[in-house]
Parts: structure tokens; C-alpha cells; sequence
């Protein structure tokens, strides 16, 4: 099973020349790729911890029972394949989607724009954040809760003064996998937001598009990918100790 999981890319990183590397990094769909797969999953992110943060919270606040059934929902993005959520992505969003005809009216557009891909990107990636900081938060002790309201605090403020500092660590981890897999996403970005260069080609998106015409760029640009999610690892694994050092 090791051989299985270090094979693909250690036979990804012999078969990429520093020249070929260097290629695809001056090769100008290769920076609008980037840039546009940081723009829009920075802003995914945003979305996704600002609201994934409530949402997490709030979770914790239910009846064990309701608590399953939200938990299950969040899971189902995990668990139903990409191009299923991009399709239903387009269903609902789009001209003829549930919601289409009134974003049409007033003058909206979402497919096949950057806007799709932050939406796609947000659609499979918040459900890793949501998890990760409903896990962070369920693991504050209440009583610290409870002694920070009983010192005169108010809620909102022993969720920021105690429950969020706390939390932090594994919301951060949680936040370091959600980007990534929002930098790899595919499937769902395809269907919704298309595969236009310089408007919705991200990454990934590049690397379907130059397999068809220049394997070399593909398996250069499928290198650096990989070098960018082992480095977002790589913060995973040291966020955390850093924060309880600290």
C-alpha cells in the first residue's frame, strides 16, 4: 500500500526536467491558471470559514438528534462525487435552475464565470472546514464556558475570549485541508463554471486541456499542484503544535 500511495508521485517527479519546469512557469496559461486557482479559492476560504465557523458552532448547539441529521447533511458533499454537485450546482443556479429565471431578472449570471468557480470550490471544500471546527469546538471543555459567563462575559464574548482561541489549532487544520482540496477541485468546476482559459481555467483545468496538446506542460503543471498541496500538509501537521506552544 505505501508503494502504491509514493509510486504515482515519485514517478511524477523523475519525469519533469527543471527545463520543463521552468517552461511551464513562463508559459503565460500557466500563470493565469494560478492566479486565477488563488483568487478564487482565497475567497472561498473566506466564505467558508467565515460562515463554516457559525455553522460549526451553532451544530454544537442542537439536540444530539438534530445534530446527526445537519452533520449527515454537511457530510454529503464529502461523500456524492464532483461532477454530481456540479451538475446540481447548475441545476439550481443556472438559467433554468430552481433560482435561475430570478437571478436572471435581476440581471445575475453565475455559470461558466469566476463566480461558478468560487461556488464549486466552496461547495465541495466547506464541509472539511465545517467538520474540522465542529471537531475543534466539541473539544473545549463547557466549564470553561461556564466560568468565563459566571465572571461576567457574555456569550459572544466567552466565544471569542475562550471558545475560539482554544478551537483555533484544529480550526486552522481544517482550514489547510479545505484549501486544498479547493486548489484540486475538478469535477464540479468543469460542469459549472466550464473550462474558459484566462476566465474559469484553474489549475487542474489546465492540466485536462494540456494533456490533449502538451503532455510535458500537463505532467509540469500536475508537479507543481502536488507541490502546493504537500506544503499545505505540511502546515497541517505544524499549525497546530505551534498554536499549543505558543
Amino acid at each position: 500500500m505505501l508503494l502504491l500511495l509514493l509510486l504515482p508521485v515519485v514517478s511524477l517527479m523523475l519525469s519533469v526536467s527543471p527545463a520543463a519546469l521552468g517552461e511551464a512557469v513562463a508559459d503565460p496559461r500557466f500563470r493565469s491558471a494560478l492566479w486565477l486557482s488563488l483568487r478564487t479559492t482565497a475567497i472561498s476560504q473566506l466564505l467558508a470559514v467565515a460562515t463554516g465557523t457559525a455553522l460549526a458552532w451553532w451544530i454544537l448547539a442542537l439536540r444530539p438528534r438534530w445534530r446527526r441529521l445537519i452533520v449527515t447533511i454537511v457530510h454529503l458533499p464529502v461523500v456524492i462525487p464532483p461532477a454530481v454537485i456540479g451538475v446540481a450546482l447548475l441545476w439550481a443556479l443556472g438559467r433554468n435552475g430552481i433560482l435561475g429565471q430570478a437571478l436572471s431578472a435581476a440581471g445575475i449570471s453565475i455559470p461558466f464565470t469566476p463566480s461558478a468557480v468560487v461556488l464549486a470550490q466552496l461547495a465541495v471544500s466547506a464541509p472539511l472546514y465545517v467538520l474540522g471546527a465542529t471537531a475543534a469546538f466539541g473539544g473545549v471543555d463547557p466549564d470553561l464556558l461556564t466560568v468565563a459567563r459566571t465572571l461576567g462575559a457574555s456569550r459572544a464574548g466567552a466565544f471569542f475570549r475562550v471558545a475560539l482561541p482554544l478551537a483555533l489549532p484544529g480550526m486552522s487544520s481544517a482550514a489547510s485541508l479545505a484549501w486544498a482540496r479547493a486548489l484540486g477541485e475538478f469535477g464540479a468546476t468543469l460542469l459549472f463554471a466550464g473550462n474558459l482559459s484566462g476566465r474559469t481555467q484553474t489549475m487542474p483545468l489546465l492540466i485536462l486541456t494540456a494533456m490533449e496538446a502538451d503532455v510535458q506542460l500537463a505532467v509540469a503543471v500536475a508537479l507543481i499542484l502536488a507541490a502546493i498541496a504537500a506544503l499545505s500538509l505540511v502546515a497541517v501537521r505544524s499549525l497546530p503544535s505551534r498554536y499549543v506552544v505558543a
